[in-house]
């Protein structure tokens, strides 16, 4: 979870999967430090906390597993 940042003030960006219908959605967050993740039915829930090449490397791998798109 994240600690020692301000979450109220952070600008939440939602899942481009996501439909509107309150399926499974995601939310992410771009800080300097770091990138966030959590659920957007729990916005008060637990925030997971990826360093940036961490988070690259997460998603290079799903790419090339064709997991995601882009």
């Amino acid at each position: 979870m994240s600690k020692g940042h301000d979450l109220v003030r952070t600008s939440w960006r939602k899942s481009s999967y996501s439909n509107g219908s309150g399926g499974d959605c995601v939310e992410v967050a771009t800080p300097a430090h770091a990138l966030l993740v959590r659920d957007s039915k729990r916005p008060t829930g637990p925030t997971l906390t990826f360093h940036h090449p961490t988070w690259h490397t997460f998603l290079t791998q799903l790419r090339e597993a064709g997991r995601v798109r882009g």
